[in-house]
């Protein structure tokens, strides 16, 4: 099976520093990566060799650092299924995914679920890579997701959500259109009274902010672009569903209507973020499905 190590060679700049200072500072590591790696016996090396995190590195020596565990610990069971990957390394995957599917498995879906098929993916693969995901799409909704392989990686896109360097953007078709072409909606979500699986608007509610662009009105419908700036569960639904205007097929906050389409039509259509290790600037673009776009007259998809 192929692990994932990060390295460094010491430079005469870097010479003299401890090996500690170096994983921290250098190579980005944190104190939780840290403490799970140190006990592997290839989890922190100098030229190939165990090493303790206080020794102070000489020129010309080779830190290495690993990043995935010898043994997948989020207990994901491996299940083949279908997946669609637009860009794959040893950090990092992301898919466009399918409506209908789950990211995590829960109660009654132990095995059909992206965690399953990662898993197998990876097996398959002979590839040491665990479940990391690092935001997540409802069931319903379709498009853009990105998983790290390893606690690394998620934490290291973790810290980008929600920042300008992680960048969501999604369309839906809403029943309606937004008061204005564009916008901003303030308004705090939380649990719905009485309704556990219902989010809404209200005072108590944490902060959340959608902004929005109405890009075509086609007749009874619009076709609506929207970037999150936070992450509350549903946040899009009920947001459109606040300006009065909710997401087409939306059995929660609209009204369900399986002859149109049979889930909420949403879809996460453009994703950017900073590659975990390297830094480097990632786009993805996936196409409207098409179940929205059956929503909406050809000439207007964009």
């Amino acid at each position: 099976m192929s692990a994932r190590y990060l390295t460094l060679s010491i430079t005469p700049e870097l010479a003299g520093a401890e090996v500690n200072t170096l994983l921290r500072r250098t190579l980005g590591l944190s104190g939780t990566v840290l403490r799970r790696i140190k006990w592997l016996e290839d989890g922190i090396t100098l030229d190939g060799a165990r090493v303790n995190v206080r020794v102070r590195v000489r020129e010309g020596q080779t830190l290495a650092a690993r990043l995935t565990p010898p043994a997948p610990a989020s207990g994901v069971v491996p299940a083949e299924g279908p997946l669609d990957i637009l860009y794959e390394d040893w950090d990092l995957i992301v898919l466009n995914k399918a409506p209908g599917v789950l990211v995590h498995p829960g109660h009654g879906h132990f095995d059909d679920t992206l965690g399953n098929f990662l898993m197998y993916h990876y097996k398959t693969a002979g590839e040491e890579a665990d479940f990391h995901p690092v935001h997540r799409l409802d069931k319903g909704t379709s498009g853009l997701l990105v998983a790290a392989k390893h606690p690394h990686a998620q934490e290291r896109l973790k810290l980008q959500l929600h920042t300008g360097g992680f960048r969501r953007v999604y369309l839906a078709v809403c029943d309606g259109a937004p008061p204005a072409p564009s916008g901003v909606v303030d308004a705090p979500i939380g649990l719905a009274e009485g309704a556990p699986d219902r989010r809404a608007v209200h005072p108590g509610g944490k902060p959340a902010r959608t902004h929005y662009r109405v890009l075509r009105v086609c007749g009874p419908r619009a076709l609506v672009e929207l970037e999150l700036k936070t992450g509350r569960t549903h946040q899009i639904r009920v947001h459109m569903a606040h300006l009065g205007c909710p997401l087409t097929g939306d059995f929660l906050y609209g009204t369900e209507n399986r002859a149109l389409i049979a889930r909420p039509a949403l879809h996460s259509a453009r994703l950017e973020l900073a590659h975990p290790v390297t830094g480097e600037r990632l786009r993805f673009a996936a196409p409207l499905p098409a179940d929205m776009a059956a929503l909406i007259p050809k000439e207007d998809i964009p």
